[in-house]
């Protein structure tokens, strides 16, 4: 009887230890240093089902902790992350508050936040992950830090920019985006009048920059930054990265003239239907 009892435990014993072993990774809580001092709070979570891993950039007066849904699908889909309290923010306050930060500048404290995302994407370097395997998501303030991070570091994989503007406390995207030749995701909300011309207006030169196929363009009616990520399209989101870039159309070959007719001035203009007609009004 004991030996039976015996055998059983260890039976369990072997399940167990087999379950641990397939058990979902947990989120770790890590501090980054950038190179000009700042000690930054941050959650990191490895996966190993997927080669590609995110950095969470978060909206003015937020932290890490309003991307916690966001978090939660990206485990689900098998992606690894490093969420980031920014300078100022959160956790992260040991060298001042972003309340008091200069709001102008292009060298101000908002402007330095590249360097966060920097110290990101290093740490997430040193655990395995490719430059052009790391993705840079911000939302509002976060989204125009990514897009500057992303013209400072032009392998990065991808940059999903979640109701960015042109400028925010002085980080401008236009310019870091005329550079970037990578895959783009921007999303916006039609009920935010501004933000949608904004975000209009960058998917434009992202596009003239990128080009076709590399620029994904999410609309919503209402709701922006973190809200809008959570209510509405999280599951997009997830699909773009994993499968940022559009498949090429190839041509149709099959008929036997594939020329253009000689009078083409009934044709639409390419450069008006590139922009929004909310640009037009």
């Amino acid at each position: 009887m004991q030996h039976r009892w015996l055998k059983t435990t260890a039976i369990l014993a072997a399940l167990w230890i087999g379950v641990s072993a397939f058990a979902a990774p947990k989120e770790q809580s890590v501090t980054l240093q950038t190179k000009d001092g700042w000690s930054l709070a941050a959650t990191y979570l490895p996966s190993k089902e997927k080669e590609t891993a995110v950095v969470l950039l978060h909206d003015l007066g937020k932290s890490s902790t309003h991307f916690t849904s966001f978090r939660t699908a990206l485990a689900k889909a098998g992606f690894s992350f490093v969420a980031v309290d920014l300078r100022g923010h959160g956790q992260s306050t040991g060298l001042g508050t972003y309340k008091t930060f200069a709001r102008e500048g292009t060298d101000n404290p908002f402007n330095k936040m590249t360097q966060d995302a920097q110290a990101a994407v290093e740490f997430l370097q040193t655990k395995g992950f490719s430059v052009e395997k790391i993705f840079l998501l911000g939302t509002g303030l976060g989204a125009n830090v990514a897009a500057k991070t992303a013209g400072l570091l032009p392998d990065v994989g991808g940059i999903a920019l979640i109701s960015p503007n042109v400028n925010i406390r002085d980080v401008l995207s236009i310019p870091a985006l005329k550079l970037y030749k990578g895959d783009v995701l921007i999303a916006t909300s039609a009920g935010d009048r501004k933000g949608f011309l904004e975000a209009s207006i960058l998917r434009n030169v992202s596009f003239l920059s990128a080009g076709d196929g590399k620029v994904t363009f999410l609309t919503a009616y209402d709701f922006i930054g973190h809200e809008l990520l959570d209510k509405y399209i999280t599951q997009s989101v997830v699909q773009w990265l994993t499968t940022p870039h559009k498949p090429e159309v190839l041509p149709d070959n099959s008929s036997p003239d594939n020329t253009l007719p000689a009078d083409i001035s009934g044709l639409p203009s390419v450069s008006n239907n590139l922009m929004p007609s909310v640009l037009n009004e």
